[in-house]
Parts: C-alpha cells; sequence; structure tokens
C-alpha cells in the first residue's frame, strides 16, 4: 500500500508556502551527492534498497536514511513488504523544482547570449587580421642567421 503524507494546515496556510517548503525539501534533497546517485539509480526502474545501496562505501542503514529524506521530499515512494522495501522514484516533485528554476532562464539566457556576442566579435577580428592566402607568395625568407662580419684589422 503505498504511502501517504498528511500535513496538517490552518486557514491561515497559503499554497504557496506549502509550495516553498516542498521546494526547499526537494533542494535539500537534491544537495546531497549520494542522494542524487539514487535517484539516478531509481531514475533506470524500480529497485530494493538493498540494491541501490550496493555501489555505495557507506552502510545499509545510512543508504536508507538518505532514501527517507528522498521519501519525505516526495522524490522517492517506498513500498515495504516485511522486511523488503522497494523503491520506485516520482518525478513530479522535480519537474515542479524545474519550473521554478526555469523562471530565472531568461538571466543566464542573456548571458549566454551575450557570451556568444563576443566570441562571435573575437572570431571576426581575428579573421580580419590573419593574412590572406597566397599574399606573402612573391616575397622571399629572410634568413634567420645573422650575416657573418669579416675583419679587416681596422677597428669599427
Amino acid at each position: 500500500m503505498p504511502q501517504v503524507r498528511l500535513r496538517l494546515v490552518s486557514p491561515d496556510t497559503s499554497p504557496a508556502s506549502l509550495d516553498e517548503e516542498m521546494l526547499s525539501a526537494v533542494f535539500a534533497a537534491l544537495s546531497d551527492p549520494v542522494r542524487r546517485a539514487i535517484l539516478v539509480r531509481l531514475g533506470e526502474g524500480e529497485q530494493l534498497v538493498s540494491q541501490l545501496a550496493e555501489p555505495f562505501d557507506i552502510s545499509l542503514q545510512a543508504v536508507s536514511k538518505h532514501i527517507q529524506v528522498l521519501v519525505v521530499a516526495g522524490l522517492v515512494r517506498q513500498e515495504r513488504s516485511g522486511r523488503v522495501s522497494l523503491c520506485r522514484i516520482d518525478a513530479g516533485p522535480i519537474f515542479a523544482a524545474a519550473v521554478w528554476l526555469n523562471r530565472y532562464s531568461k538571466h543566464w539566457q542573456a548571458q549566454f547570449d551575450r557570451l556568444a556576442y563576443w566570441l562571435d566579435q573575437i572570431e571576426r577580428e581575428r579573421d580580419a587580421r590573419a593574412p590572406v592566402a597566397g599574399a606573402r607568395m612573391g616575397k622571399r625568407r629572410k634568413s634567420r642567421t645573422a650575416p657573418k662580419r669579416i675583419r679587416t684589422g681596422k677597428p669599427g
């Protein structure tokens, strides 16, 4: 049976504050590399906790604690049958976080546009300074060694 999380809210609680709490929990859960790695593995399909723990050099109990953080954030659904615990990813909260982050994409997109502009300017300047192929074909190449001086016996 899937776990259902109930939250007591007062009439003063706005939906926006609930969304903020959820986003805070998601970003806190995603802040740890072990938890991100667990989500990557769950992206491949549902797995037992023991399977999720295999690649990590930490105890099964530590992995279970990481999974619980993901469950509380709503990123993972966990079903238990006796001692066996099956986990699956719930991408809904990740989508909500992506939507929130996307609000700021206009800022970094503008920076990428400026970067592209300046890289284009640099490339145009290089092209303008580059010698045209064949323009030096008629010139003799100078010797790199200095000419030998002949001593005549006179100073100077």
